[in-house]
């Protein structure tokens, strides 16, 4: 069976959670002895086997992203003939599954990382480009003959943001994590060389800057920590400059009223991920949104306790009292997940953070237990697996 993969991202331009799903669930594939998979994917050329990358057309230089995101698309299209089943990864790559679907005959399978309609903070980034990226993904969506969510309440969105989709067609296929390459490995010097003490006890924050992420929020909670926790943000990638301006105001508050507070605004190489993340007490995901949250599964996998906000498929993932604490949040329906009560959500989540760190032992309990659940229950062969049996129901 010969499988391609379409999608914005893939190695070595990762930014986000889907592309480590995309990168993971090809090594997957790959591995099966009678599938092909093929990758399609955005950005510069590379010289793996069975990938082909594409720019952004030159004829579109100036023209809205959005724009620029179709333009690959359809070139994107055109380069699927004689696949069986087409399989596109977020809105960047979901026009392409679907005009290749049509082209070439072969049926698209899209998978819901996240939805246009839950994130409306993104006109602030595309301005009329965000109707444009609505539309194509609703388009995939209603046209697709299968839709995979990587979580239960990823599912509940994706029904409810576009109903005439059948419910019969969207099936649940959690994120997995690589628990090899993700585990714990001490690397003092090189955690000191980031900045951080590793004979101190830290929260680590890792995510893009946008309204999703909720680091706004954990900045004010932060605010509230002993004074000799330290605070790691990896944090990048802004979405405009009002959020990176909003952040780094924050940031800078707190780095004038305490010590150890580092920003790292690169994308860090895994092993260096893996390294703070394994001298941390504590992983915070504040997320407003997180259709399931591959970071708290890396965090797990490194045997690293969480605290998380209990939204989307977190608690799919993180179980409280077992691997990390979850923090309740009012939302509003309006799809922003912009909580109803800011104040009650930073004072919750800092008051899960100060549990967090004033209980080491059970910190470390809980990252125990966050490890066996990642081995157990979110492993890339079963999952891979799971979405060979949705190619295999649409070849019948």
């Amino acid at each position: 069976m010969r499988v391609d993969v379409l999608s914005k991202e893939y190695p070595p331009e990762i930014y986000g959670g889907a592309g480590v799903h995309v990168a993971e669930l090809v090594r997957a594939l790959r591995a099966v002895p009678d599938v092909d998979a093929r990758v399609h994917a955005f950005g510069a050329h590379r010289e793996e086997e069975g990938t082909t990358s594409y720019a952004d057309l030159i004829e579109l230089v100036g023209a809205n992203p959005a724009i620029k995101t179709l333009g690959v698309d359809l070139v994107m299209a055109g380069d699927c003939a004689g696949a069986d089943v087409v399989h596109s990864h977020t809105w960047y790559a979901n026009l392409a599954g679907h005009l290749a679907s049509l082209l070439h005959d072969a049926p698209h399978v899209v998978t819901a990382h996240s939805l246009e309609p839950m994130r409306p903070w993104k006109a602030e980034q595309l301005g009329g480009g965000y109707a444009v990226s609505s539309w194509a993904e609703r388009t995939a969506y209603e046209s697709a003959a299968a839709v995979i969510a990587v979580s239960g309440a990823m599912r509940d969105d994706v029904l409810r943001s576009y109903p005439a989709v059948d419910p019969d067609r969207v099936h649940v296929v959690h994120n997995g994590i690589d628990t090899d390459l993700w585990s714990p490995t001490p690397n003092p010097d090189r955690v000191r060389e980031l900045g951080v003490d590793p004979d101190r006890p830290s929260v680590v924050f890792v995510g893009r800057i946008t309204r999703q992420k909720g680091l706004p929020l954990f900045l004010r909670a932060a605010a509230q920590l002993p004074p000799e926790v330290q605070l790691v943000l990896c944090a990048g990638a802004p979405d405009t400059p009002e959020i990176e301006a909003e952040v780094r105001g924050l940031v800078d508050g707190l780095a004038a009223s305490r010590e150890g507070v580092v920003w790292i605004g690169e994308m860090l190489p895994r092993a260096d991920v893996v390294a703070l993340l394994t001298a941390a007490q504590v992983f915070v995901c504040p997320s407003v949104y997180e259709p399931l949250g591959i970071v708290n599964l890396e965090a797990m996998a490194c045997r690293t306790a969480v605290v998380a906000t209990a939204t989307g498929g977190i608690p799919e993932v993180v179980v409280p009292g077992e691997t990390g604490w979850l923090v309740p949040i009012e939302q509003a329906d309006d799809g922003t997940g912009t909580p109803l009560d800011p104040e009650t959500y930073v004072a919750d989540l800092a008051a899960a953070l100060n549990d967090a760190v004033a209980d080491p032992a059970r910190a470390e309990a809980y990252g125990a237990a966050g490890r066996r659940r990642a081995q157990e229950s979110f492993g890339w062969p079963a999952i891979a697996e799971r979405t060979l049996e949705i190619y295999r129901s649409l070849r019948v």
